[in-house]
């Protein structure tokens, strides 16, 4: 169903009719559907609530979280209190948690005023978890098993209690809480009733502290091809695990913000369309004012050799050329080793390797470069032969400098614990295009003799 229907249908107060078209598609569609319906200027937060209001109690819960915060308020803002406190309790932990960080103090005030007194208090306890940790994007609905039970004891309390659970495909076993072993729902349905868990169970866990990095937890997940994984304390207690779906929205966030990163502005956690002017200018400004202060260096390069392209006007038109292929340059081997760095492929101790490797392969790019210069300059330029040496030598050079920048700046960035996205194109291109410059007219004066 496509939004001009859904509005004709609610123009028509044909609700019945709507309703069962809603029934029939997935909540994350309907969601969507819900957001663009909101760009309608005769579709207001009467008419959104009504819409919401059609759904089926469980479905309206799984449709709200998939929605964007602008229009979760929008929707917790026209409930009555029975109806928000209907939408948390149909929610997994971690799904209200993500929305309470969402909101503005008043708006978290009244969720937790209409959750109850255990449900507050696990809300309280991921809340304090480090922002960005592995604890604080995990669930603490799961399916725990002993070890000394049955496989139909097992499966009597995951009758019990699984049906309220994010996943109950893997269960883990504990022991004073403690994490011992995981199984999975194959090897009990495929196990005699009174096989003990501990027989069936596989001990070697693999899991991650609450106060891990959420980005590694989330490649740890991808790296085993695991539906989840448990999250445990200090001393081995299991105290939550992170789902496959959260671990995909970390790895989405986190690449989102890298991109913001490597194109020097501050990370937005707010959609494109949803985010105002002033708030993209605050995210984009500092940047390009350091930027700017960086570039300075630049003018004052060419501020000091102004007199040699006074004597020699040709070298100004090569200029652009040399400083933006020996940025392009640095900008390939940056964004190379920024993501080898995130997939934990690279780390600091292959620095040496990675210089070698880079060393080779800019060499090769800079004589191939090197040469289509040197022949450019000469036929169609037609500049002298020094003019095309001095030009085709400094881009050699420049790339080579500009592929040794590129790939060292990320891996010491994040071995002094910045983020290696900082020193990505913009950044590196800034210290390449002072340095080429440098190597300009070092060549030039070399050769020219001013």
């Amino acid at each position: 169903m496509d939004k001009e229907l859904a509005v004709s249908l609610i123009k028509e107060k044909k609700f019945a009719q709507l309703k069962n078209e809603l029934q029939e598609m997935n909540p994350a569609d309907i969601a969507v559907l819900v957001e663009e319906m909101d760009d309608f200027d005769e579709f207001g937060e009467r008419e959104l609530t009504l819409l919401y209001r059609i759904l089926p109690k469980e479905l309206a819960a799984e449709v709200f979280s998939y929605m964007d915060s602008h229009m979760q308020m929008v929707l917790i803002n026209a409930f009555s209190d029975k109806e928000l406190r209907d939408v948390i309790d149909e929610l997994y932990l971690d799904d209200t948690v993500d929305i309470i960080e969402e909101m503005p103090a008043n708006v978290v005030s009244r969720i937790l005023k209409n959750t109850d007194a255990d449900t507050r208090k696990q809300i309280n306890e991921l809340l304090n978890y480090p922002k960005d940790s592995a604890g604080s994007v995990m669930t603490t609905e799961f399916v725990y098993l002993q070890k000394d039970s049955t496989v139909k004891e097992a499966f009597d309390q995951i009758r019990h209690i699984g049906v309220v659970k994010e996943t109950v495909y893997t269960c883990y076993v504990t022991e004073s809480r403690k994490l011992v072993g995981v199984v999975t729902v194959l090897d009990m349905l495929v196990s005699d009733y009174e096989t003990r868990i501990e027989d069936i169970m596989e001990t070697n866990v693999i899991s991650v502290q609450t106060h891990d990095d959420q980005e590694t937890a989330a490649q740890m997940l991808s790296k085993y091809d695991l539906a989840a994984i448990p999250v445990v304390d200090g001393e081995n207690r299991i105290v939550g695990i992170l789902t496959f779906d959260d671990a995909m929205d970390v790895i989405r966030d986190e690449d989102t913000e890298d991109i913001e990163k490597m194109a020097a502005m501050l990370p937005s956690e707010r959609p494109y369309m949803k985010t105002g002017i002033f708030s993209i200018y605050r995210q984009r400004i500092p940047w390009l004012m350091l930027l700017m202060i960086s570039a300075t260096f630049t003018g004052m390069i060419l501020t000091h050799f102004e007199s040699a392209l006074a004597v020699v006007p040709a070298l100004t038109a090569f200029i652009p050329m040399l400083m933006d292929t020996g940025g392009n340059s640095g900008g390939q081997a940056s964004v190379t080793i920024i993501r080898g760095l995130s997939l934990n492929e690279i780390s600091f101790r292959d620095i040496f390797k990675v210089m070698w490797k880079e060393l080779r392969v800019g060499m090769l790019c800079a004589v191939t470069i090197a040469v289509l210069v040197f022949a450019k300059v000469m036929v169609i330029d037609r500049k002298s032969i020094e003019i095309a040496a001095i030009v085709s030598a400094t881009m050699f050079f420049v790339i080579v400098v500009a592929k040794l920048v590129g790939c060292t700046l990320p891996m010491l960035a994040k071995k002094i614990g910045f983020d290696p996205a900082v020193m990505a194109s913009p950044f590196i291109t800034t210290i390449v295009d002072a340095l080429s410059l440098l190597v300009y007219f070092f060549i030039a004066s070399s050769v020219l003799g001013f």
